[in-house]
């Protein structure tokens, strides 16, 4: 569990004020200017789009798999989305007690890349149609920088991917099946920009169906809470407090509280904490900037905070985790 600093503002000793939140409270926003992510200061903003960014997930190739009686393929280490087009399959994730049956027209999203084999259904299968659909993977950035696919369930389904909000897939679905059957020059880049458009649709029609568990996109596609997360996002090293979050939402405290760990899954200090940790990640990871610099940009007001925090999150200081990291892409080179 991550313990959030002492102080829930952690002031930073030069912050920087990009977002304002109004004082006061205000009438709450029209439903129109939430739902077209309008931030406090009434400009637009994209909180999926750059949390997807954070993550760097990008389609990578598209196989067809079947006909097929009798098999059990293997996945490991991708994200992965299989979409079923004939007979039934069946999903086990290696090591978990977890299984999915899948049949035609449902959709299968791995977006953390757990282990999984796909099989037939054996002799529960509903019909003697042999199995055939279509499997997508993606490659992500850096999964280990970034809890925010962590945080996302190992499995997502979409049973039967049919409704206005799920009409997209099957478009993408036969562009697909185009550009594989009759592939031509870019037909690569298609293909990857096609996945690209159905992980962020499938995300999207997840979150916002009522039974989605709790997490940091369910919050970001929230008119009420959204405009917290994208002020979160933008500027971590701010002394964000409670009062101020809520302001922005035009919520009260306790009402903006309530809802946030409602959607997210957990309280505005965590969330808060999590995201200051990625960052100093990704600020360690790329640049050269000393440990003590980083911990300051991302609003600790000292460096053995921001180390003690840093190790409870990611198991080693921040040198040592800066070491390893580097150690890592030299061998990927």
């Amino acid at each position: 569990m991550i313990v959030p600093p002492g102080d829930f503002a952690d002031r930073p000793a030069s912050p920087v004020d990009l977002l304002q939140p109004p004082q006061g409270f205000a009438d709450p926003p029209a439903q129109e200017d939430a739902a077209l992510g309008l931030d406090v200061n009434g400009e637009s903003y994209d909180l999926l789009s750059e949390l997807l960014r954070a993550v760097r997930l990008s389609g990578e190739r598209v196989a067809a798999y079947g006909p097929l009686d009798t098999f059990s393929v293997g996945f490991s280490g991708i994200g992965t989305l299989h979409i079923v087009d004939e007979g039934e399959v069946v999903l086990r994730i290696d090591g978990a007690p977890q299984v999915e049956r899948a049949g035609r027209g449902d959709v299968i999203l791995l977006p953390r890349g757990d282990a999984h084999h796909i099989s037939d259904a054996g002799e529960h299968a509903p019909a003697p149609r042999p199995a055939r659909w279509l499997c997508g993977t993606f490659t992500i950035g850096d999964p280990q920088a970034s809890h925010l696919l962590a945080s996302l369930p190992a499995v997502i389904v979409l049973r039967g991917a049919r409704g206005p909000a799920l009409e997209g897939l099957e478009v993408a679905r036969r562009m697909i099946l185009i550009e594989m059957q009759s592939p031509s020059q870019g037909s690569a880049v298609m293909v990857a920009r096609i996945l690209d458009l159905l992980f962020i649709q499938i995300l999207r029609a997840w979150a916002a169906d009522a039974g989605a568990e709790p997490n940091w996109l369910a919050g970001a596609l929230d008119p009420q809470i959204g405009p917290a997360l994208s002020a979160i996002h933008r500027d971590p090293g701010r002394p964000w407090s409670v009062e101020e979050l809520a302001r922005a939402c035009c919520l009260s405290r306790s009402a903006f509280a309530a809802r946030f760990a409602e959607r997210v899954g957990k309280p505005p200090a965590a969330y808060l904490a999590h995201v200051r940790l990625d960052a100093a990640a990704e600020l360690l990871r790329d640049t050269s900037l000393p440990a003590g610099s980083i911990g300051e940009n991302v609003g600790y007001t000292s460096e053995a905070a921001f180390s003690r925090a840093f190790k409870q999150r990611y198991g080693k200081p921040p040198a040592l985790w800066r070491q390893d990291a580097r150690a890592r892409r030299s061998s990927r080179g």
